[in-house]
């Protein structure tokens, strides 16, 4: 496993990333306004860690990992690298912990979908955009 982690190859998830490591904290990136989260993953396949920054949905020292992909009919490639390696790095603002995702479904997943609805409301118009069930990831 490499210790450093790779930037995205999209443009526009790099960039939000760099502005958050060159500061420091979350704080210096948003999307439409609103805080992001940084999660760094560990590749199902390669093994490198990764940069994936998220939409902030916390609760209770809690947060969700949103496999939205905007709607695509496909899951984001993070999702396999979190099913694979549930220990994932969180940093909200300057603080970085680690936590352990899982899946969640049922109630546990309807109460998490509604905090992320009221986070970032997008997320309402990607589930419709698709036919499969947007994943999500509770990590504590």
């Amino acid at each position: 496993m490499s210790d450093s982690p790779e930037l995205s190859p999209t443009d526009w998830v790099r960039d939000q990333t760099e502005k958050i490591l060159a500061a420091g904290t979350t704080d210096a990136a948003s999307i439409d306004g609103m805080k992001v989260v940084l999660f760094t993953t560990v590749g199902a396949k390669s093994g490198k860690k990764r940069y994936t920054p998220l939409m902030r949905v916390e609760e209770n020292g809690k947060y969700l990992m949103v496999a939205s992909k905007g709607g695509a009919p496909d899951n984001p490639s993070w999702y396999y690298n979190v099913k694979a390696n549930p220990q994932v790095t969180v940093q909200d603002g300057a603080t970085v912990t680690t936590m352990t995702a899982r899946e969640i479904s049922g109630e546990e997943r309807a109460h998490w979908w509604e905090l992320a609805v009221a986070a970032f409301p997008p997320y309402g118009e990607y589930q419709t955009k698709t036919d499969r069930l947007i994943p999500v990831f509770v990590l504590e």
